[in-house]
């Protein structure tokens, strides 16, 4: 439109070629975009979907990154085809990282993107980035601070944190004095974990005394050992019980109680599971860890995603499991089933 210097407008028409520009372009852009929803006259509908997991070297990552790759054998088979893209940070601290990789992953224009936040708010930007660009995003394993996502797919981890309460009170005959050793900060899962933990043994069991509760492992099995050994320089001796809440405080911690052999004489309840931990549990060295389904997590993540771009209903949140396991339990199938990792 033309403006005169008087302030009136009048509608100038415009050239063909010029009206025709923005329809060419539009065809452009359609035929650019990848993760195409539609079909290419075989009938197979066709997705691109992110999975970026907090690190790659835990086995909880590698157990629901085996669950994704069954949920996209099983959409194959109903004509739904799944480009599946992994990415992580390689350590469960690096926040910048994390967040490059989501701002990679908007920029290849997927068409959903699930994330395990590594911090409940630092991930909250890229994510609405995400959802401005159009893309579908599901969070798991771990909370986000922002209500506009598609699902959240996680464990139930405050009940997870009772249940170890529970077990570890259990063993305590309800007296004595305890420590927990958290994650790290900015961890929803891990800190709902905590707090079920501290709840649980407030409420239900006056007589035992949490004596350290604000210490952190940090994200690796080396950080969490050399936190261990510091806790336990102050406190070995006055202790009746630890609670840790993820699969690499876990470990440190027992392997910061084998070094000072103290291991079996104070009762501990970890969380998540390795080979490492039923072993120990055989030995009298854990008496009990709580497992999630991580599995399930991932098989449900892109399910959900999928479900979701098809234009169906979502629940906004999915409870995908938690267990506690003792040396009582140990055999059971579906105990079983959770420890070996199964994705049948």
């Amino acid at each position: 439109m033309h403006r005169s210097l008087g302030g009136s407008t009048s509608p100038r028409p415009l050239p063909p070629a010029v009206r025709l520009a923005p329809l060419v372009l539009a065809a452009l852009l359609a035929a650019a975009v990848p993760g195409c929803r539609g079909n290419e006259g075989d009938g197979t509908v066709r997705y691109r979907i992110a999975l970026v997991p907090k690190g790659a070297t835990h086995e909880h990552w590698q157990s629901v990154h085996a669950g994704a790759r069954k949920a996209v054998a099983e959409l194959a088979g109903r004509g739904v085809e799944v480009e599946l893209f992994w990415n992580g940070p390689l350590r469960e601290d690096d926040r910048e990282q994390q967040i490059q990789v989501v701002e990679g992953f908007i920029t290849r224009g997927v068409d959903g993107l699930g994330l395990a936040p590594l911090d409940s708010r630092a991930l909250v930007r890229p994510v609405e980035e995400a959802m401005r660009a159009g893309i579908a995003v599901l969070i798991f394993d771990s909370a986000l601070d922002t209500p506009d996502i598609v699902s959240y797919v996680a464990t139930d981890n405050y009940r997870g944190g009772t249940l170890a309460a529970a077990r570890l009170g259990d063993v305590m005959k309800g007296k004595g004095r305890v420590l927990m050793l958290r994650y790290q900060e900015g961890s929803a899962a891990t800190e709902e974990r905590e707090a079920g933990f501290l709840d649980r043994m407030r409420e239900g069991y006056p007589d035992i005394t949490v004596i350290s509760s604000n210490q952190y492992a940090g994200a690796t099995r080396d950080t969490a050992r050399r936190a261990s050994e510091n806790l336990l320089n102050r406190h070995a001796h006055e202790i009746e019980g630890i609670f840790t809440p993820n699969e690499s405080s876990t470990h440190g911690m027992l392997l910061a109680l084998q070094d000072i052999r103290r291991a079996g004489r104070v009762a501990f309840v970890g969380f998540d599971t390795s080979a490492v931990f039923v072993e120990a549990m055989g030995r009298g060295e854990l008496q009990g860890f709580v497992v999630q389904n991580p599995v399930n997590m991932g098989y449900l993540s892109v399910m959900t995603l999928v479900d979701h771009l098809q234009g169906r209903e979502v629940p906004k949140k999915i409870d995908t499991g938690v267990e506690l396991v003792t040396q009582d339990n140990l055999d059971e199938p579906h105990i079983r089933k959770l420890l070996t990792r199964s994705v049948e």
